[in-house]
């Protein structure tokens, strides 16, 4: 039997220093070559690699032509698997690879975060039109459309532990959802089992494969608060059902979204691809590391840099790599927090523009960092052990758990957001992406003229979700912790928890909207505008859905 294609393609880095490379990612159904084979005659093979059954590749492509665009077809050991052929599957045109042109000073950046996956062909969709297909019919049906360069997902592109009718009812051909963790995933297995429903949707599988992608995981690609303090992790390792939960969550993420983020040269120097890839069966070399990663972050890094000509992307991983112990809080470890200080100061006069990827916001709405930074001080145990034990349940109950309730990290990102942009070098913009929140907004710190940045505009810009809801109540609760009242109740809780001001204020000055949404930056030289769409249905056929503008502006106009 000829090897068919189980998933894919996702077209991941396209290289911005040369132009004339890219990955493309797969998964067959059984060991093949798998290869990419351009209309240019540019393409590139490898063959695949094993994990718990499943047959991978990352197939490098080489001999691109800067500055083109050029349809791709896959093949397994010679067979030709993609574009499909089957009557009825061809409503989107061909895939392609875009490479950028020497010296080419515009970028086209969309980001969003929090994707459940989309309901069955013509199902009623719970959680309205998803962001991502309807961006997939724009550009499907209008090839004069603009076409983002790179899109980035922080995060929340699978939901582990909140399944659809349709994988709860495949869960239970195999296995009795009334134990533990019932109708959550609980093995590797499951996990891909959620990668097919997400990413087989037809329109996010063609925008998959023709916009390359950056991703970084949140909470519930493995649960819910994920990390949120050293005794939730001790109650969850004394679940028995959490250690192979948390290794298959790992290993899933490694495979189809970490390995996608690296460059061929990373690729090339990576011991765990190379061990992957030389094993008959990588399953045991692949769970070690998850092993190890989950019991000593310090030793994994799964934040990344990328630089799309003068734009610089960090990614920044804000979940696996916690210190937890109450006493030292913190999101990252001192080497994370030193590479992290590293990629954002590095060669600064290369650099136009500085995203930093973080799927939990910087900046919150002020009464919900107050209410943060507050919890955080209780169950430090500033107002002493009862008071602590308390503060624990309203954190792991209320979602306490971004950048404020690790306020050593939360100020010391502010200092180094602020040094990023200072200076004769600085950028002309620093913009943090982030998500996680079920709402968008824009805010932008209001610096102590003491402390003011030379240039750079620096904004935080949170663009959530991409398909999924939130509730009325929380909608009211957001709109309060925007509001002067929210800042009283805000101070009120500050005084309680004997905490002082944020090093740094700031204002909303855009938002909240509710909805399903995409944020794209346009970047070209030194200027930069925004533009926030939302997923909207037609008003007669609810199917018809499109991204509707809610939202534009400039952010910086040059030097």
């Amino acid at each position: 039997m000829t090897a068919g294609l189980r998933l894919g393609p996702l077209l991941r880095h396209v290289d911005w220093d040369r132009g004339d490379r890219a990955t493309v990612w797969v998964e067959a159904d059984r060991p093949c070559t798998a290869e990419v084979r351009c209309e240019d005659g540019a393409g590139g093979r490898t063959r695949t690699f094993q994990v718990a059954g499943h047959h991978y590749a990352l197939v490098p492509v080489t001999g691109l032509t800067p500055g083109s665009t050029t349809p791709y077809e896959v093949l397994l050991d010679g067979h030709p698997v993609w574009p499909p052929t089957a009557p009825g599957r061809r409503r989107y045109p061909a895939s392609t690879i875009s490479t950028p042109r020497p010296g080419a000073d515009e970028v086209r950046v969309s980001f969003g975060s929090c994707r459940w996956a989309a309901p069955p062909a013509g199902g009623h969709d719970p959680v309205g039109p998803d962001a991502l297909d309807t961006l997939a019919t724009r550009l499907a049906e209008d090839p004069g459309a603009e076409r983002p360069d790179v899109l980035l997902l922080l995060g929340d592109q699978v939901y582990a532990d909140e399944t659809s009718k349709d994988t709860r009812r495949w869960l239970a051909t195999r296995r009795d959802l009334r134990e533990a963790p019932g109708a959550q995933v609980a093995d590797y297995e499951e996990y891909t089992h959620l990668y097919y429903e997400s990413w087989l949707d037809p329109g996010v599988r063609w925008l998959l494969s023709t916009v390359p992608s950056c991703m970084i995981f949140d909470d519930h690609d493995v649960i819910d608060d994920w990390n949120t303090s050293a005794s939730w992790v001790a109650d969850m390792r004394r679940e028995g059902w959490w250690r192979e939960r948390i290794l298959s969550g790992l290993m899933s993420y490694w495979v189809h979204q970490h390995l996608g983020n690296l460059s061929p040269d990373e690729l090339d120097a990576d011991p765990l691809y190379a061990a992957v890839r030389d094993a008959p069966d990588g399953t045991e070399v692949l769970r070690r590391f998850a092993a190890d990663a989950d019991a000593d972050p310090a030793r994994v890094r799964w934040s990344y840099r990328r630089d799309f000509g003068r734009t610089r992307l960090v990614m920044v991983d804000s979940r696996a790599g916690r210190v937890l112990e109450e006493q030292k809080r913190a999101m990252h470890d001192e080497d994370e927090a030193r590479w992290l200080a590293d990629q954002l100061l590095a060669d600064r006069k290369d650099c136009d523009h500085l995203l930093v990827g973080a799927s939990l916001p910087w900046l919150l709405a002020p009464m919900m960092h107050d209410a943060e930074t507050w919890n955080a001080a209780l169950c430090r145990g500033e107002r002493g052990n009862r008071w602590a034990r308390l503060s624990e349940r309203v954190r792991r109950a209320a979602d306490l758990e971004h950048w404020a309730a690790f306020p050593d990290s939360f100020e010391r990102l502010t200092r180094l957001l602020a040094e990023a942009g200072s200076g004769p070098d600085a950028p002309a913009t620093v913009c943090v992406l982030s998500g996680d929140v079920h709402h968008a907004y824009v805010a932008e710190p209001e610096w102590p003229k003491s402390a003011a940045p030379a240039s750079a505009r620096i904004v935080q810009l949170t663009c959530s979700p991409v398909h999924n809801r939130i509730p009325a109540a929380l909608r009211v609760a957001f709109r309060l912790s925007w509001s002067r009242a929210g800042r009283w109740i805000g101070h009120a809780l500050r005084r309680h928890g004997r905490t002082g001001p944020p090093v740094v204020d700031w204002r909303r000055t855009g938002g909240p909207w509710f909805g399903n949404h995409l944020m794209t930056l346009t970047l070209r030289g030194r200027t930069a505008a925004l533009r926030l769409e939302q997923a909207a249905a037609g008003s007669r056929d609810p199917g018809d859905a499109a991204l509707r503008t809610v939202h534009e502006r400039s952010l910086a106009k040059g030097r």
